[in-house]
């Protein structure tokens, strides 16, 4: 992804009508997710829309002088039912899903997106309501990710599960740890709150299935029912001290001030799609382009990202 490509500090402040200085603050305290491309700051149209929802605040639209606007064209809210069949579009909430669509386009292939977890993408794709499923679904009996749920959940339809990037999973906690805060057991002491991510999500999925091995129950754990939609919400809501841990990615805790994570799990990110649909020439651009050391060479300087496998056919079912 080019620089074009992404949004500057100065779209997003016309976008959301503050200055600049208003900008860098917001990344400072937590309030909007953002990365680097050298020493240049960043941001996708995820990072503006969770900010918004989250906030309240509405976007500036577009004017005819050519200001900056979210493009409605690149995103769907599948759960208002704004996608009608049409259009190729990717499921998922990662950043590197964002710089997929946005080669896409540039190769000729108008691939939007619908931010939505593992569980829900899922089911979307089985009701072909989008072209590309995303998942990081952890399975403690098999030990193993992705495969068993695209099988519960796409029953009798044959899939293709592709490897896109591998990540540590963790827990998100104050700066210092002060409340010692290292098992999955700790979750159920009474001194602790949490918050929490919404079902469906893989973050959620993880802590679920280990709060299962250690036979406790959801109801155990203070804040277990407080939910949020994104890494960076539950992330800065520990780091503001409104919760002691939250689980999600080592990536977003390289974003957040004054958190520190505990790694718990390198996890398996895949892509699913419908194998009877592999060789059509949009699903074989995508992973022509995820092949490409073009596409690859964009993660080098972002971290985060083990993209060793990406690409690879991991199982057909």
């Amino acid at each position: 992804m080019t620089t074009r490509d992404a949004l500057t500090v100065e779209d997003v402040a016309a976008l959301l009508n503050v200055s600049r200085s208003g900008i860098y603050a917001l990344i400072k305290n937590g309030d909007i997710g953002s990365y680097k491309v050298g020493r240049k700051i960043r941001f996708t149209d995820a990072h503006v829309r969770d900010y918004i929802n989250r906030s309240g605040r509405e976007p500036r639209r577009p004017e005819r002088n050519g200001s900056p606007a979210l493009d409605e064209n690149k995103y769907f809210d599948l759960s208002m039912g704004r996608h009608g069949g049409e259009g190729f579009i990717i499921c998922g909430q990662d950043l590197i899903l964002d710089i997929l669509s946005n080669f896409m386009r540039m190769h000729g292939v108008m691939a939007l997106r619908a931010y939505i977890g593992s569980y829900d993408s899922l089911v979307s794709l089985y009701h072909d309501r989008v072209s590309v499923a995303t998942a990081h679904l952890w399975d403690s009996s098999s030990d193993d990710y992705n495969v068993s749920h695209v099988r519960t959940l796409l029953p009798g339809i044959r899939c293709t599960i592709a490897n896109i990037t591998y990540r540590t999973q963790g827990l998100y906690v104050a700066k210092g740890n002060p409340k010692n805060i290292r098992s999955w057991r700790d979750f159920a002491r009474k001194d602790i709150r949490m918050i929490n991510r919404e079902k469906g999500a893989g973050s959620r999925v993880l802590l679920d299935e280990n709060l299962k091995l250690l036979n406790l129950y959801g109801s155990q754990v203070a804040g277990y029912d407080d939910e949020n939609q994104s890494h960076l919400a539950v992330a800065s809501a520990v780091g503001r001290g409104e919760a002691d841990v939250a689980v999600g990615t080592e990536k977003i805790a390289r974003q957040v001030e004054n958190i520190d994570f505990v790694p718990m799990k390198k996890e398996r990110y895949d892509l699913v799609v419908k194998t009877e649909r592999v060789d059509t020439p949009e699903i074989k651009t995508m992973f022509e382009i995820l092949r490409s050391s073009k596409f690859q060479n964009e993660f080098k300087s972002i971290g985060g990202y083990d993209i060793s496998d990406i690409g690879k056919i991991i199982h057909e079912t």
